[in-house]
């Protein structure tokens, strides 16, 4: 979780008792829950006005389902969405990656399965926000596909780094970023160094 400020949080669920334990795992853990709803409509509402850093959203609610919620909360929003569902067929699964939900959770969910699905989706949209700023002054049109390759060659990097040097995740990317900014390099060179093996941390 970042340190530096409080995560906020717009929780969306149908089953009353599920929003309450959500609701509590999150502030005990240090989350800030800005706004809850039963219905998927009002969810999307909710995240308009609240910006929050991260919605949790059921798969099943009234007025809209959670997919088409995060469809429409990603149309407009660069937000971390969670889905929880009672289902983990394939199709839905993809249904909801190409609606914009970073990632799910099949419920019932434990907290020790909860915080760490949080903590990496909220990384993960960390990293992705570090390298599309990496990436606006790029003209060439290419800014795109520059940012998924640039996201491959971390991630590959990111690996190596936690394997062979024990890092964790955090760490590792940071080592990246550090690196390019010090030698003023594209996060990509700096992680294709890495993997070649020509850049390790001292």
């Amino acid at each position: 979780m970042d340190e530096e400020r409080v995560v906020r949080v717009v929780i969306a669920d149908d089953e009353a008792i599920i929003r309450l334990d959500l609701k509590e795992i999150l502030e005990e853990t240090g989350f800030q829950v800005v706004a809850e709803t039963g219905r998927g409509d009002e969810a999307v509402t909710l995240v308009s006005e609240h910006h929050p850093d991260l919605v949790i959203l059921d798969i099943k609610m009234p007025g809209l389902d959670g997919v088409s919620a995060a469809r429409e909360i990603a149309r407009t929003q660069d937000i971390p969405i969670l889905l929880l569902t009672a289902f983990s067929q394939r199709d839905l699964i993809q249904d909801a990656r190409d609606a914009g939900v970073a990632a799910y959770l099949v419920k019932p969910f434990r907290k020790a399965e909860l915080i760490p699905a949080i903590d990496k989706i909220l990384n993960e949209a960390r990293e992705d926000r570090a390298i599309a700023e990496e990436l606006t002054s790029d003209t060439s049109g290419k800014a795109a596909d520059d940012k998924i390759e640039t996201r491959r060659l971390v991630d590959e990097a990111k690996a190596m780094l936690m394997d062979n040097f024990g890092l964790n995740e955090n760490e590792a990317f940071s080592f990246v970023q550090q690196s390019a900014m010090q030698t003023r390099s594209r996060m990509r060179d700096v992680a294709t160094a890495i993997v070649e093996g020509t850049l390790a941390p001292s």
